[in-house]
């Protein structure tokens, strides 16, 4: 006795291949983008001549249900940036392109100096936004190239005084210079911890700007930026940046945007912002309509 055929259950099949298709689609789609954003690289940098870096930091989802996260600078980011300088031939200028809230302070000085110590001339390219450790990177720069809309930060250092709470340095010692004698022991190391924050920080500022615009200025500049003047997300525009003594320029070459483009926001419930493409082109009207 022969056995028969065995049949195939075709809606089973089709029920797997769609479950592989959902679990590797977001693999697909990131080596897509992956591979569109190294072309453009390579054509910017032909076109150039420069080394082109890319640190963007966007809120991304994770796994399979989407849940969100923030990115912000860390000390993964100062490993890849720093092996990306180092493998820069010395003679080859670097364009460093940010998009950041900023992140770590260790992080973000590191790449700073690592930055500045390239002896070829180094560009930042801010398309948007580099805030907080983004703008202490940015002063590490020859030039700062700023899309006219876009915007730096402040450089007072933040601490995290207890779980989900994070204040300003400035506004810890002020406090505790306020209440002297009666503030709690706890304030007193935390207000301690806070002015070396600062010191350190205003240290940072001083170094990266020293040879640009002479220690007189460099340290009037690192006392605004720190001291507590604005918040911490205050917005410190182009012509703002360029009353400080910052080297800006407000042109960016057009293929920064289409790079932006590649590194996706992502995509909620509803979108926020819609609009038609400009150049608008209409609709091609069909035989005898008028």
């Amino acid at each position: 006795m022969t056995a028969g055929p065995v049949g195939i259950d075709i809606g089973s099949l089709l029920f797997w291949l769609l479950i592989l298709l959902v679990f590797m689609s977001p693999s697909l789609q990131y080596k897509g983008l992956r591979s569109a954003r190294l072309r453009l690289l390579r054509y910017m940098e032909r076109k150039y001549g420069y080394r082109f870096i890319t640190m963007i930091h966007r809120q991304e989802k994770i796994g399979l249900f989407g849940i969100p996260i923030y990115r912000f600078i860390d000390i993964e980011d100062s490993e890849d940036v720093l092996r990306a300088i180092r493998s820069t031939p010395k003679d080859t200028p670097i364009a460093l392109v940010l998009h950041t809230p900023g992140g770590l302070v260790l992080a973000a000085a590191q790449i700073a100096f690592a930055l500045k110590k390239h002896p070829a001339k180094k560009v930042v390219i801010i398309p948007h936004y580099a805030m907080s450790g983004g703008t202490l990177i940015a002063l590490a720069a020859d030039e700062i190239w700023m899309d006219p809309s876009a915007v730096l930060g402040p450089l007072d250092p933040q601490l995290t005084v207890q779980q989900g709470m994070t204040v300003p340095a400035p506004s810890i010692i002020k406090v505790a210079r306020e209440k002297g004698e009666k503030a709690s022991d706890q304030t007193l190391i935390i207000a301690d911890i806070a002015e070396k924050a600062l010191q350190e920080v205003h240290d940072m500022i001083v170094k990266l700007l020293d040879d640009k615009m002479g220690r007189e200025k460099a340290e009037k500049l690192a006392r605004m930026l720190t001291e507590g003047r604005w918040t911490h997300d205050y917005p410190i525009t182009f012509d703002a940046a360029k009353e400080l003594g910052l080297p800006v320029k407000d042109t960016i070459p057009p293929e920064v945007y289409s790079l932006m483009q590649l590194y996706p926001q992502t995509h909620q419930q509803r979108p926020g912002v819609e609009y038609l493409p400009h150049p608008y082109t209409p609709p091609t009207r069909r035989a005898g309509q008028t």
